[in-house]
């Protein structure tokens, strides 16, 4: 596993399920093609792995 993840929204949550909604917010993504960088972990790779369909995950 890396260390770090760089996450970015490529799709827009407005259209969502709430829940899904709240953990792109939650993720630190708050615009449209923007990244962060947060730990390789398990609670950060559950909350990906739910909203998968709206971000693109890279290995830093």
């Amino acid at each position: 596993m890396a260390e770090k993840l760089k996450i970015t929204l490529v799709k827009s949550p407005i259209g969502a399920v709430p829940k899904h909604k709240k953990t792109v917010e939650a993720l630190g993504l708050r615009k449209l093609h923007k990244t962060v960088e947060l730990p390789d972990n398990a609670a950060v790779r559950g909350m990906i792995q739910q909203v998968q369909h709206l971000v693109k995950v890279e290995e830093v």
